[in-house]
C-alpha cells in the first residue's frame, strides 16, 4: 500500500491525474500490485485535497545540535597520540567481533 501512496504522490507532484490507469502503470513499474488494492486506493482518495493533506501533516522537528560544541572542544584538546589510541582500541575491538 505504501506504493500506491507513493505513486499519488508523484502523480500529483507532477500534475497528473491520480487515476486507476496512471497509479497502475507506476504500481507495475516498481513491482505491481493487485488491482483491487489499486481501485481501492484511487476510491479512498478521490475526495482528498491532496495539497491540504500534505500542508496540514506533522513535520518532525529535528532538536538542536546542543553537546555538539562542547564534544568538538574536547576533541580538539585530544592530542594526536590519544586519538590513535582510540583508534587501535577501535580496531581491536572489531578484529574480536570477526575472530
Amino acid at each position: 500500500m505504501t506504493n500506491l501512496i507513493y505513486a499519488g504522490l508523484l502523480l500529483h507532484s507532477a500534475g497528473k491525474p491520480v487515476d486507476e490507469e496512471h497509479v497502475k502503470k507506476i504500481a507495475n513499474a516498481v513491482g505491481g500490485v493487485d488491482e483491487a488494492q489499486i481501485k481501492a486506493f484511487v476510491t479512498a482518495i478521490k475526495d482528498v485535497n491532496i495539497d491540504d493533506a500534505i500542508s496540514k501533516a506533522a513535520m518532525p522537528v529535528a532538536a538542536a545540535p546542543v553537546a555538539a560544541a562542547p564534544v568538538a572542544a574536547e576533541e580538539k584538546k585530544e592530542g594526536k597520540e590519544d586519538v590513535e589510541k582510540k583508534a587501535e582500541e577501535a580496531a581491536e575491538g572489531l578484529g574480536a567481533l570477526f575472530g
